[in-house]
């Protein structure tokens, strides 16, 4: 099957290709073929798509950077000063070993698709973490400085929601439990994270707080305790009535509040959305098995959301008030304590869980931090510092061939050794196995257009 690149260049009509690639960016994904498109040029379009693309993407986003040579890239026989405390062990897959902590994943290895070539060179948390959830580059360069602005690209989720919207109240694009923010990062919040210069309306749906928390309830979602639902629906109608006479009066289409207030109306009404929501929907077990934590009823959540027809969800490394997987300091014992038991048990629940629903083959699943850590280990804290050069990260479902390892880094963790890829690559890819043309263009706010994506297919994942 010829690339998504390959199979734009045999357009006819050279002079119609920014409206051609438009059509193609929403015609392939089900929202209707523009009208215009000539059969030949259908299918076209459909060449450059996979035939059986994903129908949802889970992004669980280690905000930090976790430590290559720590996770799924250790060196036993690098110099002390390198391969840290861990051993690695054999998995389900032989020839595959992983660290010794990630007991429970090791037994899915053969689900999973590791790369350990990743590579940049921006050691800032804030603009490196805009490259990875939107697999393009920051307006402004390693910088922990710059805040969100509308410069920022669309995060993955905002490029779903406006290529695959949703019908009855569903969100395109949910975040949970918070935006990832870095308190000793001057710019705060990284960019990124929103709708870009896609606008707003592509912001996605944030859900925040302890999901695991008894009285946990999603926020976006919920009424006022004096609010009830009949007064909510008496309210709306008046809005809208008073919407209609001022659009009559002023000749003017309702704008982008509207679009907001709809849907957010339509999410607090629907009983299948409340539904999707709502934990107390799964036994026990099930939420025994992705852990009563933070991170694992995260995720939890994000597999009732896709499984309910949300297309993307992003987990973010939750606030644990300890600077997440940055792990500067006490680097083993974090990892070993705090980071890698939840992450190993939710990552492995999920994985199995998608495989008994059936769902596993249709859901992207992508694991990843921003960068990794240094290979040299600092004596005095023994901690490990940034380090965007060469690092590791997972993909599995959605058509990703399972049981491999892509790439290979040097004998220290430091630098890929064989098939470098860049966050652009990695992003390009995720796009790709949701079907999207990565040669689409997407126009912004002021009709500017802008290419979905700026990287290459990792061809070789997809089996």
């Amino acid at each position: 099957m010829p690339s998504p690149r390959d199979s734009t260049s045999a357009i006819p009509d050279r002079q119609d290709r920014r409206r051609f690639l438009h059509a193609a960016s929403v015609g392939c994904l089900g929202i209707g073929m523009a009208n215009g498109l000539s059969p030949a040029q259908a299918a076209i379009v459909s060449s450059s798509v996979r035939a059986k693309p994903a129908k949802a993407c889970i992004f669980l986003f280690m905000w930090g950077g976790p430590s290559q040579l720590d996770t799924f890239d250790l060196k036993p026989n690098a110099p002390s000063e390198v391969r840290g405390l861990f051993k690695p062990i054999s998995t389900q897959v032989p020839g595959i070993q992983i660290c010794e902590h990630f007991t429970r994943l090791a037994k899915h290895t053969d689900k999973i698709a590791i790369i350990r070539s990743l590579t940049h060179d921006d050691p800032a948390h804030l603009s490196s973490g805009h490259a990875t959830v939107t697999g393009q580059l920051a307006p402004v360069l390693k910088s922990d400085a710059t805040p969100p602005s509308d410069k920022d690209s669309p995060h993955i989720g905002a490029l779903v929601s406006r290529v695959r919207p949703t019908s009855a109240g569903l969100p395109s694009f949910v975040t949970l439990p918070w935006k990832a923010f870095h308190p000793a990062a001057p710019g705060g919040e990284a960019p990124g994270q929103h709708g870009g210069w896609l606008g707003s309306r592509h912001d996605g749906l944030l859900l925040t707080g302890d999901p695991n928390a008894k009285e946990w309830k999603p926020g976006a979602l919920s009424l006022p305790a004096d609010m009830p639902l009949e007064r909510m629906q008496s309210r709306y109608d008046l809005l809208r009535s008073l919407e209609r006479q001022h659009t009559t009066l002023a000749g003017t289409a309702p704008g982008q509040l509207h679009d907001h207030q709809s849907r957010a109306y339509e999410s607090i009404t629907s009983p299948q959305v409340r539904k999707a929501f709502d934990l107390s929907c799964e036994s026990d077990k099930v939420r025994d098995d992705y852990g009563r934590n933070i991170h694992g009823q995260s995720v939890l959540m994000a597999r009732r959301l896709v499984e309910h027809g949300v297309p993307l969800v992003t987990v973010n490394w939750h606030n644990d008030g300890k600077n997440f997987w940055d792990t500067h300091g006490d680097n083993f014992n974090r990892l070993k304590n705090d980071l890698i038991p939840p992450a190993d048990m939710a990552l492995s629940a999920l994985l199995e869980d998608l495989q008994q629903r059936g769902m596993l083959e249709e859901t992207l699943v992508v694991w990843v931090g921003e960068f990794g850590r240094r290979p040299q280990i600092t004596p005095a804290n023994a901690g490990r510092e940034h380090w965007p050069f060469c690092y590791s990260g997972l993909m599995a479902g959605g058509g990703i061939r399972g049981g491999m390892v892509y790439g290979e880094s040097d004998a220290n963790g430091a630098y890929p050794k064989s098939n470098p890829v860049s966050p652009q690559d990695f992003g390009t890819t995720i796009v790709h196995a949701l079907g999207i043309p990565v040669d689409a263009t997407l126009e912004d706010r002021e009709g500017r257009p802008h290419k979905a994506t700026s990287g290459k297919v990792i061809d070789s994942l997809f089996g």
